[in-house]
């Protein structure tokens, strides 16, 4: 049985039905379902310096480890995006964490680079489909609280997995087994609980014609999405620097080899995304999205100063402003085009919506991971922050344009 979700219910809960969990059961089993995919996805960051030290593999490799998930994400994103806009989201979703359960099998068994690889590979693309399909399911059970979780849940999810795995590395035995056993249960679970999900899509044909790479982006949303493009980039593109080249970054800045410190430093950008997300979610989009570009802005001239000299106050200080900019922005930026899109659109615009925020997420981060092996670490951050200011400015310019 299926059940479509019209636009005039969209504030209500779908229909029970028979066998399946309650609407709001399956509503909070969706979010939770968004944090852990992202939550896997960010704990092997503080992992990374311990593969590097037992593979020995450069800043240019472990960026390509990085960079591999994201590929493989945006692939998910392209081919099977739109797919549950016509199969329905329950099977998809479950296929998706079949694939997520097969990488963290591929993580517990990496002993080189090559399995590393092929485990964030396979989770890049585990991690594209499930984004899509969770994010327009979470819409399709309540428009305002979709759009909420939409957000506030991969923050959260990143802090959980990079906090949580940094912690593990400093004070547990074999942590790079035990992450990902733990994760492994946590998922296992998640997926015997998805089996029950209500299903909110009727199907319909096209499914085929759907897995043909593309960016769907239905008419009456694209001149915002070109509008939020240049602010979507900016903070897209710090999460990458922070969830790849961020701990080593800490490290340097700071001068300690606490492995704390990266989680540390992640969860606080994340966290203060999640901040910045349940301060301003009320206000108006377009007004949300002027303010997170200009602390972007600032965010990053903070955190600048404090790896140019060495001050971990303003470093952490310039993160918390960053991050406020970038969890905002984001939630901003989904409730601007959220509207723009009928139920049976959701799957597709969502899909394309985060094709433009991975690439983001990643080709800068390569780029980065390119640099350092020529100026370093430091040198490498700063050229890079300096861009993210450059494309911030941009981005709060055409806000205020908008507004004028």
């Amino acid at each position: 049985m299926s059940v479509p979700l019209p636009a005039s219910t969209a504030d209500a809960w779908p229909v029970q039905q028979p066998g399946r969990l309650t609407p709001p059961q399956g509503f909070w089993l969706l979010g939770s379902l968004v944090v852990s995919f992202l939550a896997a996805s960010s704990a092997p960051s503080p992992l990374y310096g311990l593969y590097r030290e037992t593979f020995g593999f450069s800043a240019l490799t472990l960026t390509l480890v990085f960079s591999v998930y994201a590929f493989a994400l945006l692939g998910g994103l392209l081919v099977l995006g739109a797919l549950s806009d016509y199969r329905g989201r329950r099977p998809v979703l479950l296929a998706a964490l079949l694939l997520e359960l097969g990488s963290l099998v591929l993580f517990l068994c990496a002993d080189s680079v090559a399995w590393l690889l092929a485990a964030r590979l396979l989770q890049g693309l585990a991690t594209g489909i499930a984004s899509a399909v969770l994010g327009a399911a979470l819409l399709d059970f309540q428009r305002e609280r979709g759009a909420l979780v939409n957000s506030v849940a991969p923050m959260f999810g990143m802090a959980f997995g990079a906090l949580g795995a940094s912690a593990l590395v400093q004070f547990a035995q074999v942590p790079t087994r035990l992450v990902f056993e733990v994760a492994l249960i946590i998922v296992g679970l998640q997926t015997w609980a998805a089996f029950y999900l209500p299903e909110t899509v009727t199907r319909r044909p096209g499914a085929w014609r759907s897995l043909r790479p593309r960016l769907a982006v239905p008419e009456a949303a694209r001149e915002t999405l070109w509008l939020i493009a240049p602010l979507n980039t900016a903070q897209w593109a710090l999460g990458g620097l922070y969830l790849s080249l961020g701990p080593t970054l800490a490290r340097s800045v700071i001068g300690s080899a606490t492995p704390l410190l990266g989680g540390a430093l992640i969860a606080t950008l994340v966290l203060s995304g999640a901040v910045g997300i349940l301060w301003l979610r009320h206000h108006p989009a377009h007004m949300v999205r002027a303010a997170a570009a200009g602390a972007l802005c600032l965010g990053m001239l903070l955190t600048l100063g404090g790896i140019h000299f060495h001050v971990a106050a303003a470093f952490f200080l310039g993160t918390v402003v960053a991050g406020l900019g970038f969890g905002a922005g984001f939630n901003a930026s989904v409730r601007s085009l959220v509207p723009l899109a009928q139920p049976h659109e959701r799957g597709a615009l969502m899909a394309s919506f985060l094709v433009i925020s991975y690439l983001a997420f990643s080709l800068p981060a390569l780029a980065a991971g390119l640099a350092v092996g020529h100026v370093g670490i430091e040198a490498a951050s700063l050229g890079y922050g300096l861009a993210l200011i450059l494309i911030s400015g941009s981005a709060a310019w055409r806000m205020r344009k908008s507004l004028a």
